[in-house]
């Protein structure tokens, strides 16, 4: 019980860091203001490392229009997230006769990073689509449902060229979400 409790406490503290990377990232690309909520908890939180990781990356690649120290920042975590998990393997293991287990060790821990920061980046869009659909009937002028607009319209346009609305609804967010749930099927 133990090891599930602390397994579950690691993964919702990477989840935070990694989904915090990754908003950080998508808000810069979709030219979200940043000095309002939830840019300012998302820079609070990134900030100690997306810096110097900027300052360490190529001109070219920081003044791209991606923001590649953010996306760094979040896979950096996935593998401390990797990192820690299989810490905590070894030691429930008790560390007896591990050493031949490096090589499959370090595949499966990228394996996990990759997983997590996939898992993080579908479910972490699933809250936007789901905010943004709910604030879509409860509160169409605020400035929520403004913001979420802006961070999805990316993901729902193509959609919405695709699918008509039905009787004044706009159906791209339900198909969307259930393209995100099957993306998170495919990893589970």
């Amino acid at each position: 019980m133990l090891i599930r409790v602390l397994s579950f406490l690691l993964e919702s503290f990477f989840f935070v860091l990694i989904a915090a990377a990754l908003m950080r990232a998508w808000m810069n690309w979709t030219r979200v203001n940043m000095h309002a909520q939830p840019g300012i908890f998302v820079m609070a939180v990134t900030d100690w490392l997306v810096k110097p990781l900027r300052r360490l990356l190529p001109k070219a690649l920081a003044q791209s229009k991606i923001d590649w120290a953010s996306l760094l920042t979040a896979l950096i975590f996935a593998l401390a997230y990797g990192l820690m998990w299989l810490v905590l393997f070894t030691m429930l293991l008790g560390g007896l006769g591990l050493e031949a287990l490096v090589p499959a060790m370090f595949l499966s821990l990228l394996g996990l990073a990759f997983k997590l920061l996939l898992r993080v980046a579908l479910q972490t869009l699933m809250i936007l689509v789901i905010g943004f659909a709910i604030l879509s009937w409860v509160q169409p002028g605020s400035s929520a449902y403004a913001l979420l607009g802006r961070l999805t319209e990316p993901l729902l346009a193509p959609f919405r060229r695709v699918i008509p609305s039905v009787g004044g609804i706009d159906l791209s967010a339900i198909v969307l979400i259930i393209a995100l749930q099957i993306g998170l099927m495919f990893l589970a």
